[in-house]
């Protein structure tokens, strides 16, 4: 062999020594990728990842469950606060209206005896039955209305039998007779039954 030819040679094996390592290495590369071991364990490692997602999926919809009854929970207690606040508020105003009724049932009892009331002053009258009118105004206002009128059949609701009257019109049997006392109603709440005498017939002995 010629100096040159050596020379070549010599040059030639490094390159050659080289695409031999490389041929190795992708040998080993695709031995790495593919043989059975590692099937196993990409096999292994996507089975870890199926549970992995199951389980931040299942812990998901827990956390949305929970936050969801959270969220309804919350908007009930606010709703039963805002009912117990009404609640409080209307039986404040009742108690305080209930109150009222005294001075009413005063200005009534003084009302009732006409021939007595028109024997006073008349300025001093009209200013009465003025502070009469501005207190039947402010319970109008709030939706107090009186309850029990004579003629009306006996209802144990809104009236307080106090006594029975004898009568021998049958038609007339367990009405009011006479309002003793007027009763009233906060909407469809009775704060007052009327106290009332109730007729009751009784079949003539003729």
């Amino acid at each position: 062999m010629s100096d040159e030819e050596e020379k070549k040679d010599i040059e030639n094996k490094p390159l050659e020594a080289a695409r031999g390592d490389s041929a190795e290495s992708e040998a080993e590369v695709l031995e790495f990728e593919f043989n059975e071991d590692g099937e196993e364990d990409l096999k292994k490692t996507l089975k870890k990842f199926r549970a992995d997602l199951k389980q931040l999926k299942k812990e998901k919809e827990e956390y949305l469950t929970g936050w969801q009854k959270e969220r309804a929970d919350f908007a009930n207690y606010r709703k039963q606060e805002e009912e117990r606040r009404a609640n409080f508020s209307e039986s404040v105003r009742e108690r305080i209206l209930t109150r009222f009724l005294t001075v009413v049932d005063s200005f009534n009892m003084a009302f009732a005896n006409k021939e007595a009331w028109e024997k006073v002053d008349a300025n001093w009258r009209r200013g009465v039955e003025y502070i009469y009118s501005q207190m039947n105004t402010i319970f109008e206002e709030y939706g107090v209305k009186p309850v029990g009128e004579e003629g009306e059949i006996f209802d144990p609701n809104i009236h307080q039998s106090i006594e029975m009257i004898e009568t021998d019109k049958k038609e007339q049997d367990h009405k009011v007779a006479k309002v003793i006392q007027k009763g009233y109603k906060l909407g469809e709440r009775i704060m007052r039954p009327a106290r009332v005498n109730v007729y009751e017939y009784k079949e003539s002995a003729n």
